[in-house]
């Protein structure tokens, strides 16, 4: 409403401000049967004011659906007021169908429909209009849009999209019950006459079901409706529009209607008393027969419970319900015996589980019958006198020992004897034996309970009228023990002390066992060995409860005194004959925290330090090893090196030439002598320990005499190569020390043939002799090849 009342307010200005020029507006009614008076006229100038009626819409044209007239529909007329008539003026089309669905008369601005339109399928269409000027074909006046509406006519029949419909009701429902609700769509405009409107009514499902014929709301017509009679009904429905009028168009749909149960009958036996045979033989538990009782409802309205009325024979029997079946299953509760009873009675009640209270006052919904059994006679094996034979014996008992016997009867008209024979299957017919006729057991072989404390076998008896009627019963026999074992220590205990233990702590607690089958009241002594109570270091203490605690008797231990005690320790049972043994305990001293708590209780982890673990220790060592090995290495190869080198300027040092190739050790070997020294001969050398030998550890170091200042090198030198040769700590081997400086006036000038104007033959070398021992070696060498040319000469 606010949408057409702004509407209409803007059309009035602009019809005031002379900007459009309204036609003269029809009403729907009479625009079908008056459609050459449909003008709109174009804006323009206007010679007169005229005021538009409200609620009416201006530039909107209205066209019939489905016309099937020869010539093209009439729709309406444009016109300008500019237009005069003189064919100046031309009349444009733009928009939705333009050419295509309407058509315009260019000159007198007619329009037409050229084609059969569909209200459904396209409701209306929103053109544009403008007048030009034929001539210099500019536009007269603005473009102004309208609006060509498709004017419904009624066809198109109501439809039931959801249709077939499918519903439930309960049954014996009252009249009126809600059942389904339908819906049928006209594809009509339900704005305009009644295309659209529909009325709904049953063809086909009376009296039972009647309908609403604006809300299309299906109810029940009739009451108490029974399932049990009829279930399913099926109903026709029909939509009609034009209101129900004659000429409207109708749809049809189908509702099944399904009646849902309800509990209203009760269960009913089908005859009151139920005959049942069942022989005496039948096992506990098993179903003997079966009653059912009939319950026209459905689902579980007609789930029924089975009762035994307490009566003669109902302890016998109980009486369950079949899901599926709804039977009442009758099943043994006692074993029969034909000899003892021959028949029962009893009665059974049916009764429903779900109860509809609407129904109550119909009557009780349950029903009885009365059940006869005839027990039935059959030979029966043999029956033992209990159920499990349970018997003792002693271990060791002689073979052939009666220990106990079994008994089994027929129970039948006319007792037949009974045989006994051991199970095949089991293994106890090795160790005992059974008396066929009289059902003793008595043992085959020694028996040791240590070895089976319990034999676990079955006999079986059978009738020696028929031998295959049998049944078999089981015996358990236990082996009692005869005490023959000492006791021991449970667990083979070793134990450890602290080394701050006090006396009177107890640093373990002992316990005992048997091998044999200690009987009740089983009581273990504990004490300590007389050989040990002498100045005992522990003691043991016994709780008279199968226990006990190895106390301490001094004030701390030493690891390092001693590490391990051996604490014997006699322990006696309480059975006949008794017996002792005596069980040594070992104990190690360990070193512990102020706490008590065990930090060490290895011998070697006294001389090991505090926080290194025994692999870290190992560790250590092996690299040790393996770094002397290295050095060991290193040191035999270069004492290789120089043997080689001696040996071959001994084979003949006249031809050879010894080449030095090895640098030296660089800095350190200046260390073996101050060079210092030589170069200035007023430094006095301290007294320092030689780098090219082995030191002593337990040789004083020698006494060296100052160097006088202004000594000459040859003085200084001459007094080294004395202290050499009286010092004890030298090696026997050569050493060869490097001087930078060799000095001046030296008497032994070069040694070296190169150069020299004499010979080897007119040399003599027995100068050698007198330069001390550390040239004794050379001395001899040169005094031999002097011999030995002397001979060749000679």
């Amino acid at each position: 409403m606010l949408t057409r009342n702004c509407l209409s307010l803007l059309l009035w200005v602009l019809f005031d401000g002379g900007l459009l020029t309204p036609l003269q507006p029809q009403p729907q009614q009479t625009l079908a049967t008056e459609p050459r008076e449909n003008v709109i006229h174009l804006p323009g100038q206007r010679s007169h004011f005229q005021r538009v009626k409200r609620g009416w819409v201006w530039n909107q044209f209205f066209v019939l659906e489905e016309y099937m007239g020869s010539e093209p529909q009439y729709v309406g007329k444009l016109h300008s007021d500019l237009d005069k008539g003189e064919g100046t003026v031309k009349y444009t089309l733009s928009g939705d169908g333009a050419g295509t669905v309407f058509t315009i008369d260019e000159t007198t601005g007619d329009i037409h429909a050229i084609r059969s339109l569909d209200r459904e399928e396209k409701p209306f269409y929103t053109l544009r209009a403008q007048a030009v000027d034929i001539e210099t074909r500019k536009p007269l006046e603005p473009e102004s849009e309208f609006i060509i509406k498709v004017q419904d006519i009624n066809d198109n029949e109501p439809k039931f999209l959801d249709g077939p419909y499918v519903a439930t009701v309960p049954e014996m429902s009252p009249v009126g019950a809600y059942v389904l609700q339908v819906k049928a769509t006209d594809a009509d405009d339900p704005t305009y006459g009644n295309s659209a409107r529909v009325v709904y009514s049953i063809l086909q499902g009376q009296p039972y079901f009647s309908i609403d014929p604006k809300t299309g709301v299906i109810r029940t017509a009739l009451p108490n409706m029974d399932r049990e009679v009829k279930e399913q009904y099926q109903v026709l429905i029909q939509a009609k529009d034009m209101g129900g009028q004659l000429g409207g168009l109708a749809g049809t749909t189908i509702v099944n209607i399904t009646l849902t149960d309800v509990n209203d009958n009760p269960p009913r036996f089908p005859k009151s008393i139920f005959h049942l045979k069942v022989p005496e033989s039948s096992p506990i538990g098993s179903a003997i027969g079966r009653i059912r009782a009939v319950d026209p409802d459905f689902g579980q309205n007609a789930e029924i419970e089975y009762n035994i009325v307490p009566g003669d024979g109902g302890n016998l029997f109980d009486i369950v319900t079949d899901e599926e079946t709804q039977e009442g299953v009758i099943k043994l509760k006692k074993p029969l015996d034909f000899e003892t009873k021959k028949a029962y009675t009893f009665k059974v009640e049916a009764s429903n589980l779900h109860l509809d209270h609407r129904f109550h006052s119909a009557g009780p919904f349950k029903d009885t019958a009365t059940v006869k059994i005839s027990v039935l006679d059959v030979d029966e094996p043999p029956v033992f006198s209990k159920p499990l034979y349970t018997m003792e014996v002693y271990e060791d008992t002689p073979v052939g020992t009666i220990i106990g016997a079994v008994t089994a009867q027929d129970l039948d008209v006319g007792s037949s004897a009974v045989r006994y024979f051991i199970d095949w299957k089991s293994d106890g017919d090795s160790y005992f034996t059974i008396d066929g006729n009289e059902g003793t057991i008595a043992t085959n072989e020694l028996l040791d309970r240590e070895s089976t404390a319990q034999y676990n076998f079955s006999i079986i008896a059978s009738k020696v009228s028929n031998p295959l009627l049998t049944s078999k019963v089981n015996i358990l026999i236990n082996v009692l023990d005869v005490n023959e074992f000492p006791p021991e220590i449970s667990v083979p205990y070793e134990t450890a002390v602290c080394e701050n233990a006090k006396p009177g702590q107890i640093i373990q607690i002992v316990s005992a066992a048997d091998r044999d089958l200690s009987p009740a009241g089983q009581h273990f002594s504990f004490r300590l060995a007389p050989e040990a109570a002498i100045k005992p270091n522990f003691t043991v203490r016994d709780f008279r409860n199968n226990t006990a605690g190895i106390e301490a008797r001094r004030n701390g231990y030493s690891r390092r005194q001693q590490e391990l005690y051996f604490l014997p320790v006699i322990i006696e049972d309480s059975s006949y004959p008794v017996q002792s043994s005596t069980n040594t305990m070992t104990i190690r001293v360990c070193r512990c925290d102020s706490d008590g708590t065990i930090l060490s209780c290895n011998v070697e982890a006294i001389f090991l330090p505090v926080g290194l673990s025994t692999g870290a220790l190992i560790a250590i060592l092996l690299c040790i090893i393996i770094l002397l090995a290295i050095v060991v290495l290193y040191v035999a190869l270069r004492r290789q090196k120089k043997k080689d080198t001696l040996m071959t300027s001994k084979e003949d040092i006249r031809d050879n030439v010894i080449h030095y190739d090895d640098e030296g050790g660089g800095e350190e070997d200046t260390q073996a002598f101050d060079i210092g020294a030589l170069r200035n001969p007023k430094v006095i050398e301290e007294n320092k320990i030689r780098r090219d030998i082995k030191p002593d550890s337990l040789c004083l170091p020698r006494q060296r005499p100052p160097v006088e200042d202004n000594t000459d090198i040859r003085d200084f030198i001459d007094q080294r190569l004395q202290e050499n040769d009286v010092d004890p700590t030298a090696p026997p081997y050569d050493s060869l020390a490097t001087y930078a400086y060799e000095g001046s006036g030296s008497i032994a000038e070069s040694l070296s043939s190169i150069d020299s104007l004499t010979t080897e033959a007119d040399q003599d070398y027995d100068y050698l002799t007198d330069w001390g021992p550390r040239f004794k070696v050379l001395a001899d060498m040169f005094g031999e090849e002097e011999s030995y040319n002397s001979d060749k000469v000679t």
